[in-house]
Parts: C-alpha cells; structure tokens; sequence
C-alpha cells in the first residue's frame, strides 16, 4: 500500500506531502496505481517549478518508493491551486482504489 501524506499548515493550506511504499496493485512495471500516484506527485511538483517563484525543498529514494516535498509555509496562490489540484485526483484514487492507497492529512 502506498502511504500518502498530505502536509497542511494551521490556515489548512496544503505546504507539501509525503509518499512511500508501492501499492502492489499489480507487478512492477504494471502497477497503474503507483504510475497513477506517480504521475500526479511528479507532475505537481513540476508545475509548481515551472510556472511559480516557489521555493521548496524535496528528498526521494525510487528504489523505497518514497519521496517528500515542502514548500513555505505561506504557499502563493497558485502554488496552493497546483497542489489542491494534486489533493483532488489523490482523493478521486482512494475512492477506486482504497486497498492500494491510504491518504490522511497532518498538520505540521
């Protein structure tokens, strides 16, 4: 099961996430749920690089499946957009696939 933590500071604004494990939905290489969850932490962090100012800070390992991102404390606004963005297709995930995916949210 992939682990998927959600980072809201005390304004409940997202300022990052955390996600570790594979979802074993399937073997390596076909596993739709991990690529799924892949895709949108991955792309997430790419849009905010791309198209904000952000400062963040980011840590992975593939090999343990894991990686945590982290942007300031008081996100702009399209930052707060992308990752809501994010939040919602997570959310939509768990719905198909709660076995594979466990979501809950921290503040931190």
């Amino acid at each position: 099961m992939t682990k998927v933590t959600i980072y809201k500071n005390e304004l409940n604004e997202c300022v990052g996430f955390r996600a570790y494990g594979h979802a074993d939905y399937d073997e390596e290489g076909q596993d739709i749920v991990c690529a799924a969850i892949s895709v949108l932490t991955i792309n997430t962090m790419n849009a905010i690089e791309a198209f904000t100012d952000e400062e963040f800070y980011t840590t992975s390992d593939e090999e343990e499946g894991y990686i945590e991102y982290r942007v300031s404390d008081r996100p702009a606004k399209e930052t707060t957009l992308l990752l809501n963005t994010m939040i919602l297709g997570l959310q939509d995930m768990v719905k198909n696939y709660e076995n594979y995916i466990d979501l809950k949210f921290e503040e931190v």
